[in-house]
């Protein structure tokens, strides 16, 4: 692996904490630039299922954070990132999610943990994500989110360095 190769995988590291920011912000506008303009976010049926398009996206999201209550009431922490460049513009990766809820009160929002304030947890599940470089930046192109936690959605996932 070279220099430039460590580059391009931070960058893409840096693309997926983005997207936990400002999701977890309810920053729609920066959340729709981190799209490519014909990405799919793949995601269980509760949530809609497959999303289509950039638009699509972001509208869909703009739905689910009202759902959530207000900007931080969840947070998105990622770990043990796995990417691999899998051309001059594409990578693949993967990492997992731990979901937490910080507000657990009444009319803030339509979630509530099985542990209420013992037990923040929301979802533990694992994105898998396919990106593309798009006028020199990276972009999502598709998002895969199953879950393993609290129901499991979870049937496989591709490793990211084949």
């Amino acid at each position: 692996m070279k220099i430039d190769d460590l580059l391009e995988i931070e960058e893409i590291r840096q693309l997926r904490l983005a997207y936990s920011n400002y999701f977890d912000g309810h920053d729609t506008e920066r959340l729709k630039t981190l799209f490519c303009e014909d990405a799919v976010c793949e995601f269980p049926e509760e949530f809609g299922g497959n999303w289509v398009g950039r638009d699509t996206i972001v509208a869909n999201f703009s739905k689910e954070l009202t759902r959530l209550g207000e900007p931080y009431d969840t947070m998105h922490v990622v770990a043990n990132p796995w990417i691999t460049l899998t051309g001059p513009d594409t990578a693949h990766g993967r990492c997992y999610l731990i979901d937490l809820l910080t507000r657990q009160q009444a009319g803030t929002g339509d979630y509530e943990t099985r542990g209420g304030h013992d037990n923040p947890l929301l979802f533990l599940g694992m994105y898998e994500d396919d990106y593309r470089k798009v006028d020199g930046e990276w972009k999502f192109a598709n998002i895969k989110l199953p879950f393993f936690w609290p129901e499991r959605t979870f049937e496989q996932v591709r490793r990211p360095d084949v």
